[in-house]
């Protein structure tokens, strides 16, 4: 007899997600997590009274009512909405593209004044896109690919957007409304206390065993349990015996400033490819700027983030989805489908760049199919 009917690997969403759910269903659990804290990526650490997006900002937001009833059993959430900011040589401008950022492009008063205005530029592109520049100019006009869009993506990926996959940029809002709300998703908003707090709340009761690599101790992990759900990557599991799979990393430079307002606004993308960094989080305005009694916070602390190309030792971010790393993690999978005791799911076991609430679908999913 095995010790636990699942062992988990990682504490992150996905992780998570499945461990709250075995555990109700009477399954014991163990959840071995390489970090010293859980959460994965959405961790939360409190810091001059700010809850501080350790691995980049996440902002909940979905269409998926099953999903959002899901987490109001762990947190309440505020009404947090992202209305980020791009910041061109010091040129501000609304993001996603909307009548604010056209009349400041352009000085279109009207919808049609901006329609006429893109219709103008995109007619450059003739045929199909081949290359994120092209679809990137068949959608917004050269105007605002080589001022808003060019420099960031190229920091982002690393890559000449002539070496990019057209998709990338495929689903680019363009909106002839004022309407800033990024995601325009009918539930947005981050946790009350922080995703630390809300994760905490899922794996109450649930043995989590901290520093703890499971590649490392995979031979004890293994035989201690019915069942294995992996959730790191893919190709580390299979050590790396058809190739690395490909992913972009980011470096964050934090600093607490004794000031109350750096930036006036949680999210600000810089993109003019001189500047180094891809954008500025202030993690205060997350929570409006206040700490959790309605006091508002006379600090407040930025992280600026670099994207680089993902190293050993590094922590691998979003993958690299071009038709190279399609085909290998095509070869991974089909191993991964060979597993019996063995389930792949997440960010990285998937090697799919999952929004956070498809995350906890995809693992609701996975318990429907293993409970």
């Amino acid at each position: 007899m095995h010790k636990y009917d699942y062992v988990i690997v990682g504490s992150g969403l996905f992780g998570a997600v499945f461990a709250n759910e075995a555990a109700k269903h009477g399954k014991k659990v163990l959840i071995a997590e390489k970090r010293d804290h859980i959460a994965g990526n959405i961790y939360t650490e409190k810091t001059e009274g700010i809850n501080v997006h350790k691995y980049g900002a996440h902002i909940f937001h979905t269409n998926n009512k099953r999903v959002w009833d899901y987490v109001q059993q762990f947190a309440v959430f505020n009404r947090f909405t992202n209305s980020p900011i791009a910041n061109y040589k010091g040129e501000l401008y609304s993001l996603p593209f909307n009548m604010y950022t056209f009349n400041k492009m352009w000085g279109s008063v009207t919808p049609e004044e901006a329609a006429s205005k893109i219709e103008e530029q995109r007619m450059e592109i003739k045929g199909e896109p081949k290359n994120l520049e092209e679809q990137a100019i068949s959608l917004v006009g050269r105007d605002i690919y080589e001022k808003l869009i060019k420099g960031y993506t190229e920091k982002q990926w690393g890559r000449d957007c002539k070496e990019l996959p057209a998709f990338i940029i495929k689903r680019l809002p363009v909106r002839l409304t004022f309407d800033n709300n990024y995601f325009n998703a009918l539930y947005q908003g981050i946790p009350i206390g922080g995703y630390t707090k809300m994760v905490g709340k899922m794996l109450d009761g649930i043995e989590i065993k901290l520093n703890c690599d499971y590649l490392e101790n995979r031979k004890e992990l293994n035989a201690a349990a019915d069942k294995i759900i992996y959730t790191g990557p893919i190709d580390a599991y299979y050590g790396f015996s058809l190739g690395n799979l490909e992913y972009r990393s980011v470096r964050f430079q934090t600093e607490i400033l004794d000031k109350p307002n750096f930036q006036g606004n949680a999210v600000v993308n810089y993109t003019d490819a001189l500047v180094p960094w891809t954008r500025i989080i202030e993690h205060k305005w997350f929570e409006f700027g206040k700490d959790e009694t309605g006091n508002d916070l006379e600090k407040t602390v930025i992280s600026r983030e670099y994207s680089s190309e993902w190293r050993p030792g590094d922590e691998p971010y979003y993958p690299v989805n071009n038709e190279r790393n399609s085909r290998l993690y095509g070869s991974y999978k089909m191993l991964a489908d060979k597993e019996k005791n063995v389930f792949f799911g997440g960010r990285l076991g998937e090697y799919k760049y999952y929004d956070m609430d498809a995350v906890i679908g995809s693992a609701l999913s996975a318990v429907e199919k293993m409970l």
